[in-house]
């Protein structure tokens, strides 16, 4: 308890020292479902027309700038109390197009960190997508794609869902790869739609078995919403991402920090009083190896911070929401967003 209170203590934002001998660097990766960032224009090829000014939700202007100026708060403050500045590199999902995050990433509070913006437009349903963000100055993209979520309803109609993001780059000097995710919700019971997040998963395996078939020690981040707790069949079973590092195989293995949060009653969002952890970041083996001059995992965190909490009423404690079904409630979103921290040792 001492030595992390010790290592927290001295950890600065850029330039660490660690006693007399070492130094290190830390970034900080984070992901947050920013629940249903849309614009207030009515687009006729998506699902949209609750989020306009006459449609049922009254989405005003006043209503998105009150509600970018609120995410831009949360995204700026992740990382910073301890480490002096924001995420290096943020996963999110949930937002209607790239005009959404060009707005966020130029809001007030973050317009300084000069954050950049990988985004495709997915064939969901609901119009939304997910993206990432990133400080230049910290993250350099060198390759990104998206990959299709194949599903099909049981009348044999195609069920139109969210893209898989990934993205591979160098952090400071470290190739890192991410896969931003929004898999399927629960929509009809979580057993009946297990069989899609499921899919959503093995497609997540497929696409980190390819990057570690060309590097058996790549270094892999899958973030998102997976609508899916720790110890689901998609993510312990599919994905193989485990609770504890020593059950971690060597550079192949998957290690979920969020599991054993789960485990003690920690929640990301609630439902019906029902308490899940379903956004997460789970990272590859050689992100635990503790090398010199190469990134590791240190911590893993909810940033659920007291004003993202709902104070009061049938939803105390829950996360304080945008939305309850029609009515603004002026808060930030029904989910809490999720971190991590990487060091890394230098001269």
């Amino acid at each position: 308890m001492f030595r992390e209170f010790f290592l927290i203590l001295i950890l600065c934002s850029f330039s660490i020292c660690y006693g007399q001998t070492k130094q290190f660097d830390i970034r900080t990766i984070a992901f947050y479902n920013v629940e249903n960032l849309f614009d207030t224009i009515n687009d006729p090829k998506k699902f949209d027309d609750a989020r306009t000014p006459t449609g049922k939700d009254k989405y005003t202007s006043r209503i998105y700038w009150d509600k970018i100026d609120k995410l831009s708060r949360v995204l700026s403050e992740i990382g910073s109390e301890k480490m002096g500045v924001s995420p290096a590199i943020i996963g999110v999902c949930e937002v209607e197009n790239r005009k959404v995050l060009e707005d966020l990433t130029s809001s007030r509070k973050l317009a300084s960190k000069k954050y950049e913006i990988i985004h495709y437009e997915s064939p969901d349903e609901r119009g939304i997508d997910v993206a990432l963000l990133y400080q230049r100055k910290y993250f350099k993209p060198l390759h990104y794609k998206k990959y299709e979520l194949v599903l099909f309803k049981e009348n044999g109609f195609r069920d139109y869902t969210r893209d898989q993001l990934v993205v591979s780059g160098l952090l400071d000097d470290d190739l890192i790869h991410i896969i931003v995710n929004h898999w399927p919700s629960r929509s009809g019971g979580e057993a009946k739609s297990q069989h899609l997040r499921i899919a959503a998963a093995k497609l997540n395996a497929k696409i980190i078995d390819s990057l570690q078939s060309i590097n058996d020690q790549a270094k892999i981040i899958t973030m998102g919403d997976l609508n899916d707790d720790p110890d689901s069949p998609s993510i312990k079973k599919i994905l193989g991402a485990k609770e504890r590092k020593s059950e971690v195989k060597k550079n192949l293995g998957l290690y979920n920090p969020m599991a054993n949060m789960h485990r003690r009653g920690m929640n990301t969002l609630a439902y019906r009083d029902q308490l899940n952890l379903f956004d997460q970041i789970i990272v590859s083996q050689p992100f635990l190896e503790s090398q010199y001059n190469t990134y590791r995992l240190y911590k893993a965190g909810i940033y659920n911070k007291k004003y993202l909490i709902t104070e009061k009423g049938t939803f105390k404690n829950y996360p304080f929401r945008s939305y309850h079904y029609n009515t603004y409630q002026g808060g930030y979103s029904d989910h809490f967003p999720v971190y991590i921290y990487l060091i890394k040792e230098t001269e």
